[in-house]
């Protein structure tokens, strides 16, 4: 679904991706692991073209997609939660779902909106219950909901999502995960960036490491989570600890 070749991405003068290579198929989770300044979100945004590609190719469905335009690759079927949600917090819940489906021509909104909306209740029936509510007044976790919810509404074809556990309790990461991990099974193909490599490996079919903008590992996300590099450097654990 999903092909990267070659890609390279600077910031002015300063390189953040080199020669990065990758593939997401259909029905994947696929984990983006790394460290701080790694070059993830640098990564996903320049999937979501927010940033220029310098060199390199990005591939959706056969098409290279490489700088389009964020709002051309919504129509593709690309939708990114972004990192820190970004939810509209004076509008309702109902209302930001809307935002989210603004791709829908208004002959066809109607009934596209009422077909996602009632799909993405199933995942997140918080949300239902909230859906008059200010969206600023939600938790931090039914906020990470929404804005997953809100990238729903546009149906896309890959879900790409940016540190979609970072501040919250540990419970609610659970939740989150969880709901991803059901997503998925219910076909959605996923790409994801994630600090917490413990519990996006775990439910990832495959995953790859970044350090300093270069990918040095790849494999399944259980092999990933038995590698001994990947153990000591990014879960704080060795072959002692077991």
């Amino acid at each position: 679904m999903l092909s990267i070749d070659k890609l390279c991405v600077c910031y002015g003068d300063l390189h953040v991706l080199y020669n990065v290579c990758l593939s997401v198929n259909r029905k994947e989770i696929v984990t983006i692991v790394g460290a701080n300044g790694a070059g993830k979100t640098s990564l996903i945004r320049a999937i979501s073209g927010l940033i220029r590609v310098i060199s390199g190719e990005i591939f959706f469905l056969g098409k290279n997609i490489s700088n389009l335009k964020p709002h051309k690759l919504v129509n593709m079927g690309i939708s990114q939660v972004p990192e820190g949600r970004h939810i509209f917090p004076t509008l309702s819940v109902y209302s930001n779902l809307e935002m989210g489906a603004y791709k829908w021509s208004r002959k066809h909104f109607r009934k596209n909106f009422a077909d996602e909306i009632d799909y993405v209740f199933q995942f997140f029936p918080i949300l239902e219950k909230r859906k008059k509510q200010k969206a600023g007044t939600l938790s931090g976790g039914e906020q990470q909901m929404l804005s997953i919810a809100r990238a729903l509404m546009a149906k896309p074809k890959l879900l790409i999502l940016d540190e979609p556990s970072m501040g919250l309790a540990p419970i609610i990461v659970s939740e989150i995960f969880s709901t991803i991990k059901q997503l998925n099974e219910h076909g959605m193909t996923i790409l994801m960036v994630e600090q917490n490599i413990e519990s996006s490996l775990s439910i990832s079919t495959r995953g790859y490491v970044l350090q300093l903008g270069h990918i040095v590992l790849e494999g399944s996300g259980q092999d990933l989570l038995a590698d001994e590099e990947v153990k000591a450097v990014y879960l704080g654990k060795s072959t002692s600890d077991h």
